[in-house]
């Protein structure tokens, strides 16, 4: 079972954005909305049969779609999805539904191109999960980055210029070196821009090392990891909820994704020699960037730092080179997807209410939104690493992955579970428990329904994934098997 999956999962959104822009000015603000949503649900249901009609005993791509598209330079319309990309599809897909609904009532101004600039990106973020050709890879690799340039800086809070160029500057600048090493490979291959071509590409080890030094750069800007990471805090700050949702449970997710595709396949012997550095990137990221988020005053500002934190247990689960490491760095990124959205989403209902991100002006929120605390204490705690929530599997797979290389990185990566609940529970603190501290918090109403329906779907999420992990994990063995048998491989002429 293969059709045009693929294809309507990146062409049904941008057709259904496109549409949106068309109804154009605010008076068709409630047909804007309904037909982005519809727009967005339809995008979630054509990716469902990929998880549904999946052969999770393969390690093939499935699901391929070849066309030709520029035959002058051999580049192809080639799309196909393995135990590795396919999760990413849906969850992009789903996430794209939650950040439509989220935006119903607070999006006021430009609706309709607020949620076409959404609808659109979730499709040319399909692309990057599918396209196993590399122009198209870069072509929706570099595409992706316009909407969200244009949602932080048009939508975004008082600083938005300055967070939208800087995003844009930092990713643009690495995405540089990566495209300089797409058509160094062309070459090389003897014109061919087929990825899975390039895996088989025997090079020196000088070459590999400096190939995998520039898909870093590239790469390492979009996790984004330390000391790379300071567009980040920014931009999270700067954008509206849907923007640092989107961001922090997608658009992290590409350069992670990269690593996998392109720098472990393409320069297993680089890798390998480069892993004490990249464990080492990780583990700062994991630690320092941990005690970055404890001194925090925006709550904004706290879950954009705890992201990085996050996301450098994904980079050190790769860089561990054994199976369990790999399937828990996967299983943390769409962990971090479904918690960090929620935990964005959470700051988003108080801020619509307050309009203050800052810490000290809350208090005693319980007394007044008990609906919301219990809500937001799930999140944080499954943002603490809780067990029974998404948020530990991953960071358990990872830590038990890591001792079993060194004792003494799996104590480090272990940290994380003291730092990331003293940052989290005391922001939870401050802000929901005690007496109510102002007149401004004693007038918050509670979640109203579709607030309640879409933290409880997440809410769902977090304790299905932490429960029952095995339908996420299954259709990652073949893959990340065949993955690791060919960084085994050394690749040196």
């Amino acid at each position: 079972m293969s059709g045009h999956l693929l294809s309507l999962a990146i062409w049904v959104p941008i057709i259904a954005g496109l549409l949106v822009l068309m109804t154009g000015s605010d008076k068709n603000a409630p047909f804007s909305r309904g037909l982005a949503l519809a727009g967005a649900v339809l995008g979630l249901l054509v990716t469902l049969p990929l998880f549904t009609g999946f052969d999770r005993a393969s390690a093939d791509m499935q699901f391929v779609e070849l066309a030709t598209w520029i035959p002058r330079f051999n580049i192809n319309y080639h799309l196909g999805v393995d135990g590795i990309s396919m999760l990413f599809v849906i969850l992009n897909a789903f996430i794209t539904v939650m950040v439509v609904l989220a935006g119903w009532q607070v999006v006021e101004k430009k609706v309709a191109q607020y949620n076409a600039a959404f609808l659109i990106m979730s499709g040319l973020l399909n692309g990057i999960f599918s396209a196993l050709d590399g122009v198209l890879f870069y072509v929706f690799f570099e595409a992706s980055l316009i909407p969200l340039y244009l949602i932080i800086g048009i939508w975004g809070g008082p600083n938005r210029v300055y967070a939208a160029i800087k995003f844009f500057l930092y990713t643009l600048l690495g995405s540089l070196l990566f495209l300089v090493s797409l058509l160094y490979l062309f070459i090389q291959s003897g014109g061919s821009f087929e990825i899975l071509d390039w895996h088989q590409l025997p090079m020196s080890l000088s070459t590999q090392i400096w190939l995998f030094l520039a898909f870093l750069v590239a790469f390492a800007v979009k996790v984004p990891m330390w000391p790379v990471h300071t567009w980040l805090p920014d931009a999270h700050v700067e954008a509206p909820t849907g923007g640092s949702v989107v961001l922090a449970a997608i658009a992290l997710k590409l350069g992670a994704y990269g690593f996998l595709r392109f720098s472990l396949p393409i320069a297993p012997d680089a890798a390998h020699q480069l892993s004490g550095l990249m464990i080492a990137l990780s583990l700062i990221a994991v630690i320092y960037i941990g005690f970055v988020a404890l001194v925090q005053q925006d709550m904004k500002k706290l879950v954009a730092y705890s992201s990085i934190s996050h996301m450098g247990f994904v980079t050190l689960g790769f860089f561990l080179f054994n199976a369990i490491g790999i399937e828990g760095a996967l299983v943390q990124m769409i962990s971090h997807g479904f918690v960090s959205g929620a935990m964005f989403l959470c700051i988003g209902v108080l801020y619509d209410r307050m309009h203050s991100r800052q810490i000290a002006d809350y208090g005693g929120v319980v007394n007044t939104m008990p609906k919301f605390a219990a809500f937001f204490m799930l999140f944080a705690m499954a943002n603490s690493g809780l067990p029974a929530t998404s948020g530990f599997v991953g960071e358990f797979m990872v830590i038990l992955a890591a001792v079993k290389v060194n004792f003494w990185i799996g104590l480090a990566a272990a940290t994380t579970m003291i730092v990331g609940a003293a940052y989290t529970l005391w922001m939870y603190k401050r802000v929901v428990f005690g007496a109510v501290a102002n007149s401004h918090v004693a007038e918050l109403t509670d979640i109203n329904l579709r607030e309640f329906f879409i933290l409880g779907v997440l809410a769902l999420c977090v304790l299905g994934m932490g429960l029952y992990p095995l339908p996420f994990t299954e259709v990652m063995h073949a893959s990340v098997a065949d993955l690791l048998k060919h960084v085994a491989e050394s690749k040196i002429q």
